[in-house]
């Protein structure tokens, strides 16, 4: 698909990014027991998850569940989520940060390309957390749709308090898939989602939470992503 990039506001896609500072995230696995640190490199993150109406200017589509332009993206698959990311950067005329092989279901990654992402999970856990330590950002009635107040459905992003960072929604709403493979020895190429949804209880809502599945095959309703790129 040609993409008109007149139709694209530079200035607006760059509007949406906050800068985050480098750093280093305590992760941890509480299935496996794990505990591990990374440290992150400073990087750009998106205030919101990705709205439906920048997915539909970008990819002539628009696969979400409940309908609405400034609405969560979701009910897309993780490839979809990296397919857009590639587009996007096609129209900024940046580089390309995936190569897919949907014959194979291989995706080579990027790390050096200038163009538009997926954080790795460990990055999106440090932005949630806002270097912090915690596993909220605030209360989470203050700062996240989830099952006791979301009436079943997603919610326009940036209605919620943000975190320390000026980032909205990284808690409920919808999960985020990240670019990291899970664990590759038990689950081959399941993909990382984070952050929990609107239809999850308190206790799954916390910027520790780990989430898994097929990056070609799984979509839901409270699933859609945010993007992320490097420091140029």
């Amino acid at each position: 698909m040609e993409i008109d990039k007149k139709n694209i506001d530079v200035k607006t896609i760059e509007n949406l990014f906050v800068t985050i500072p480098k750093g280093t995230v305590e992760m941890r696995d509480d299935r496996v027991k794990k505990i591990w640190k990374r440290e992150i490199e400073s990087f750009r993150l998106s205030k919101f998850p990705v709205t439906q109406d920048l997915y539909t200017e970008i990819m002539n589509e628009n696969p979400a569940t409940f309908k609405g332009e400034k609405l969560p993206v979701e009910t897309l698959s993780w490839v979809e989520a990296v397919k857009f990311c590639n587009k996007l950067s096609e129209a900024l005329a940046k580089n390309q940060c995936y190569a897919i092989d949907l014959t194979s279901q291989e995706v080579s990654f990027d790390a050096n390309a200038n163009g538009f992402r997926l954080p790795t999970e460990a990055e999106w856990q440090f932005a949630c957390q806002a270097g912090a330590n915690n596993t909220r950002y605030g209360e989470l009635e203050k700062i996240a749709w989830f099952k006791e107040n979301a009436d079943n459905r997603s919610h326009k992003v940036g209605q919620k308090q943000p975190n320390a960072w000026g980032l909205y929604d990284m808690l409920g709403n919808v999960w985020e898939w990240c670019s990291d493979i899970y664990d590759e020895t038990l689950y081959g190429s399941y993909r990382v989602f984070r952050g929990g949804g609107w239809c999850d209880v308190e206790r799954s809502v916390m910027a520790t939470t780990r989430r898994r599945s097929h990056p070609f095959a799984f979509k839901i309703d409270d699933l859609g992503f945010r993007i992320a790129m490097n420091i140029d």
